[in-house]
């Protein structure tokens, strides 16, 4: 099925989807039989599970909506506006919030603070679908129909650019087969020049983790200051922030056919959190490539690149030779990793531009 420029494939039946409307209508009712509750559905795209779920509920309620936004196209642009607010005379009430999905919890955020300053009896959240894996936790989800995957889905009062919600059945967006990349190579051997002929090549994003860390550092992100905060007093910064940021970067890049990672993973801890991360979001890494050349010939390219660059580091033999031996010993580890998964390539790394661009492409092409 075509929804504007995206195709989407079956995912959730209607018998499914009932079965989960009906498991939270009986688990609130169980709560709240010998009481009166509000519910408050979240438009628009709850209607449907309002609907169906107020047919479940056998028991003396009312109902009400409230809306709100922050999706546009397939991604949450992170900032929740509210389009028709909270209901009066809640005064003693026990309100429970029906949203159709909680994924990163920030519309969740706004919906606490709305009634936070209402003299309610009691609030719960309920949801008919939860994706526990990007949800960030800050507030505790009551009742749930069915646990889902981060995957992006349509139907049942979800849109996709406003069109999808009158389908009976939930649809998955239908995803490219993806490439995941992880790209190693020494000081000088290329990684930045061919990461920019591949992710124009194959639609790859590319994630350099210095590049990474260095846009939240300067735009004061909140895993930039934390980051920050851990730099300046000369510790490591932990994997999970590293991750944090790069699941960030995922997220705001799914148009992408694939990522092509640099300079993460260093070490083999970092190569598991990252398969763990990845296996949250149905991808995996394909392959890791590492350019391969020979130091004489790297030194010379890189004490060329220092009279350019002003680079220090690019400009004292003894510094490039010492950056080539951390190189070694932190790449030797995950080499080991990867082989082990079947998934080290080692490519030529001299000789023209579009011939080491060829080597890359062949590896890719074949995988």
């Amino acid at each position: 099925m075509r929804l504007h420029d995206k195709s989407f494939v079956p995912y959730l039946s209607e018998a499914e989807i009932m079965t989960a409307v009906k498991q939270v209508a009986n688990a609130i009712a169980q709560d709240y039989k010998n009481e009166t509750p509000i519910f408050i559905g979240v438009l628009n795209g709850a209607f449907m599970f309002v609907a169906d779920f107020l047919k479940a509920y056998q028991h003396p309620c009312e109902v009400s909506f409230i809306k709100l936004s922050s999706y546009q196209g397939l991604t949450s642009t992170g900032i929740v506006e509210t389009l028709l607010d909270v209901p009066e005379n809640l005064d003693g009430r026990s309100v429970i919030i029906l949203e159709d999905i909680i994924d990163t919890g920030r519309t969740l955020q706004k919906l606490v603070h709305l009634f936070a300053d209402k003299n309610v009896k009691e609030f719960k959240i309920a949801t008919l679908f939860y994706k526990s894996s990007v949800y960030n936790g800050e507030y505790k989800v009551d009742y749930f129909g069915m646990e889902i995957p981060d995957r992006f889905i349509v139907g049942y009062g979800l849109d996709y650019n406003e069109l999808g919600r009158n389908l009976k059945e939930v649809y998955q967006l239908k995803q490219p087969h993806m490439i995941n990349l992880v790209l190693f190579g020494k000081p000088g051997a290329g990684k930045g020049t061919q990461a920019e002929f591949l992710k124009e090549k194959y639609n790859l994003k590319h994630i350099s983790t210095g590049d990474v860390f260095r846009y939240n550092i300067k735009n004061n992100t909140a895993l930039g200051t934390l980051a920050k905060s851990y730099i300046d007093k000369g510790d490591l910064v932990p994997d999970e922030v590293t991750i944090k940021m790069l699941q960030d970067e995922v997220e705001k890049n799914s148009e992408a056919s694939g990522f092509i990672f640099d300079g993460f993973p260093r070490t083999t801890a970092q190569a598991e959190a990252l398969d763990a991360f990845l296996a949250t979001k149905d991808m995996k890494i394909n392959a890791t490539i590492a350019l391969d050349a020979n130091d004489e010939v790297l030194i010379q390219r890189l004490l060329e690149r220092g009279k350019v660059s002003g680079r220090s580091d690019d400009q004292d033999e003894n510094k490039i030779r010492n950056r080539f031996e951390e190189y070694n010993l932190k790449t030797a580890p995950l080499k080991d990793f990867y082989e082990a998964q079947g998934k080290f390539h080692s490519v030529n790394g001299i000789g023209a531009i579009d011939e080491i661009t060829a080597r890359l492409a062949k590896v890719i092409e074949e995988l």
